[in-house]
């Protein structure tokens, strides 16, 4: 029989004994920063101070990239047989349900989602992933090319070596585990950084992998600054690969480290302005409104991909707009440690800040709000924001072209489906998209001439670990999820073999 769900009460009694780990973890063990600093993690839900957790900077990120090194260099992970660092993986996704509860509130208690949602979302779905790329060790095979009788055209894959991950805050733990999983089991050795916002979930996720028999080196996590310990590891000449996701401007960053120093391989998932787009002839108008709302708001609308602007066309807007508002109504800011809650509390006052001053930019600019717009709960001491909908906005507008990584929706009318492609597509971004319309001709010439990675036919946001992730055009490029995630941790290597 199943437990029965914790109270609002026990959550909070639970987050008071929760021992949090604040050291980074190099070399299979917990130590301080090398220059002794620490910064505070200050909870989202009511701006107390959680911990104060290790600050990595350059030297720590030299003792992690060498740790790493002569993990890669030992052979200990990397020729290890597949089927055993299969059974290590397996072991880590086991040990991870089993900290459900512990995992789920320190990604709560550190970036403030609903625990509803990090306990039936994000801790199951990480635990799948690295599931799946155990799995998928040794079901990947390499392959002998067509040659003539007399030689064999060996072609393998290998691991690149050195890989360092920077996550980003939104979902620490899932997006850790997309990098992970794929890079681990194609034999690499990793490097994480954390989000500095975000941190906590990493450190025991470290734990619990050297736990499941990881050995030493093989992943290494430092908390810290952008400016520091992600640009050192981007810089660094001992670091192979670069799996980076996070903003656009970050992103370009990582380039520029890497011709810099040495090449490295960088991929990319960056930022997103994803056009939700509804046609007069939607067919479900409920259905498409619940899915819009929730594709902008889940998650405070702290997600790449979420549905920040809303294409619908004339004839039908303020029909979908009065639906979408009775969604909306249903998806208000809450303690984040009531299982009840749906909307949690934006990641920290900075990104609050960041939020609101869109909202205000959106009225400058001439948009109207016809929902939210404001602060909420400023009682609590924490950072939220009520789900916000403008109407009225101009497409080459601030709020129609900027991430804003936040509860706030951009309206913006159409008539046809060539002028919805056109809006769609007039932006830097191109992460995802989706089109409501009952007509099958419509929705395929929407898929073939949106500009993104991913594109939704009548829903959103639903996907599966074996479809790949990622962006066209400043949204990145490299791919998350899937078999193909694991072809940006390997280097091809041809071996000719004459038979005489």
């Amino acid at each position: 029989m199943a437990a029965a769900p914790l109270s609002t009460e026990q959550w909070e009694s639970r987050a008071r004994a929760l021992d949090i780990r604040h050291l980074a973890f190099i070399d299979g063990r917990f130590v301080p920063a090398a220059a002794g600093r620490t910064f505070a993690r200050i909870s989202p839900i009511d701006g107390r101070v959680l911990t104060h957790v290790a600050e990595c900077d350059a030297d720590d990120v030299d003792h992690a990239v060498a740790s790493a090194r002569r993990a890669f260099e030992s052979g200990a992970w990397s020729r290890m047989a597949p089927k055993l660092r299969k059974k290590v993986l397996l072991k880590l996704a086991e040990l991870m349900r089993k900290h459900a509860d512990e995992l789920a509130l320190l990604e709560t208690l550190d970036m403030g989602k609903p625990i509803g949602d990090s306990l039936a979302v994000d801790v199951p779905a990480s635990a799948n992933t690295i599931q799946w790329y155990a799995e998928a060790i040794d079901k990947v095979y390499d392959e002998i090319a067509p040659t003539a009788h007399n030689a064999f055209g060996l072609v393998t894959r290998e691991p690149i070596g050195v890989v360092a991950a920077v996550v980003p805050w939104n979902f620490p733990l899932l997006m850790t585990c997309w990098k992970l999983g794929p890079a681990l089991a194609t034999g690499n050795s990793v490097v994480l950084k954390p989000a500095e916002q975000s941190p906590l979930t990493a450190l025991r996720l470290a734990e619990l992998a050297a736990e499941a028999g990881l050995p030493p080196g093989v992943l290494n996590v430092l908390p810290g600054f952008g400016e520091t310990a992600g640009a050192a590891l981007g810089l660094h000449m001992d670091v192979d690969a670069v799996t980076f996701t996070g903003s656009t401007q970050v992103g370009k960053y990582f380039l520029e480290y890497s011709g810099r120093s040495n090449m490295k391989v960088v991929s990319l998932e960056c930022g997103g302005k994803s056009p939700h787009i509804v046609m007069k002839d939607c067919g479900n108008l409920d259905l498409a409104a619940t899915k819009a709302a929730w594709g902008i708001f889940y998650n405070q609308g702290e997600v790449c991909t979420a549905g920040s602007r809303l294409l619908v066309e004339e004839p039908i807007k303020e029909e979908f707009l009065e639906k979408l508002a009775r969604v909306a109504a249903t998806i208000q800011p809450g303690n984040p440690l009531d299982p009840a809650t749906k909307m949690g509390a934006i990641v920290d006052e900075k990104q609050m800040e960041r939020v609101l001053s869109y909202i205000e930019t959106g009225k400058d600019e001439g948009a109207s709000v016809r929902l939210g717009g404001n602060r909420a709960r400023i009682e609590s001491g924490g950072f939220y924001i009520e789900p916000t909908v403008f109407d009225g906005v101009q497409p080459a507008s601030r709020i129609a072209q900027e991430e804003i990584f936040g509860p706030v929706l951009s309206t913006i009318t159409f008539n046809g489906l060539d002028e919805a492609i056109r809006v769609a597509n007039g932006t830097i971004f191109g992460l995802a998209s989706a089109i409501w319309t009952k007509d099958i001709d419509k929705a395929l010439t929407a898929a073939r001439n949106l500009r993104a990675g991913m594109v939704w036919i009548n829903g959103w946001d639903e996907d599966d670990i074996t479809v790949p992730f990622g962006g066209f055009k400043q949204s990145g490029f490299g791919r998350d999820r899937s078999l193909h995630a694991m072809e940006k941790y390997t280097q091809l290597k041809s071996t000719w073999i004459s038979i005489r």
